[in-house]
């Protein structure tokens, strides 16, 4: 799944796509990599983002979503009713939804769900993040909204730990320990570990601050690799090719 944020605050290319021609020719690009879904995202979830209005989101993605349909599968990174619906018509077909709550809208248009777990909301989600055992709560989260869809008629049901979503990075390193016990439980696993902020904890700088996000790339693809070999079925990334050249090395 190879990412096209058409925002101005992303964590990591934020202000790079908000031009929707730019945007196009940069998830072509990314499909001509390798990318089998592009996933659009027109609200940014990095930790403490504002949520943006309804209009605003619409206009960032309608326009990605319908040039690229019909070229390349593309999914919808949102959390509102309205943009999930509006995608579907403009040929999206997976909503990928950090809320889990979006299923219904799925089952009524027939197209494919992922749910992902997250602690709290983007603006305060990183704001000490607890959890008893933190594999188990998330499992029996992803547990409960999947098997929810499927009750509901989703036919195409994904789950996602949600790397980054209201965790510390040792419940981060955890989850991703146990990508083959969420594989166990029955669905399909998408990972996104892509630049996150934890990875860049690996190799700090002198200041003590993480790494830059461009230069995170060895450890997203060593984690990307990682969890294909542990179960994941998809991973969202934003390096597309060099994600494509290490999996193809590690097969």
């Amino acid at each position: 799944m190879g990412i096209v944020n058409v925002t101005p605050d992303s964590f990591s290319d934020g202000g790079c796509f908000t031009d929707p021609a730019v945007a196009v020719a940069h998830a072509l690009r990314l499909v001509s990599e390798g990318a089998d879904v592009i996933d659009v995202g027109g609200e940014s979830t990095r930790p403490g983002a504002e949520p943006v209005p309804l209009e605003i989101e619409l206009a960032r993605v309608l326009p990605v979503i319908e040039a690229l349909a019909g070229t390349v599968r593309v999914s919808v990174d949102t959390t509102k009713t309205e943009v999930a619906q509006r995608a579907v018509d403009a040929g999206a077909t997976l909503l990928n939804d950090v809320s889990a709550r979006l299923f219904p809208v799925a089952a009524q248009r027939g197209v494919g769900w992922v749910a992902m777990h997250m602690k709290g909301e983007p603006r305060t989600m990183q704001e000490r993040p607890v959890y008893r055992d933190v594999v188990d709560e998330v499992s029996e989260f992803l547990v409960q909204r999947a098997t929810a869809a499927a009750a509901a008629g989703v036919e195409e049901i994904w789950v996602d730990p949600g790397i980054g979503f209201g965790k510390t990075a040792e419940h981060n390193w955890a989850l991703l320990a146990a990508i083959g016990d969420l594989a166990a439980l029955g669905w399909p696993v998408a990972v996104g570990t892509s630049r996150k902020s934890f990875l860049g904890r690996l190799t700090p700088g002198p200041d003590g601050q993480p790494a830059p996000v461009d230069d995170r790339l060895d450890e997203s693809l060593a984690t990307a690799v990682r969890a294909v070999r542990d179960g994941a079925s998809m991973v969202r990334v934003h390096d597309v090719a060099a994600t494509v050249a290490a999996l193809e090395a590690a097969a």
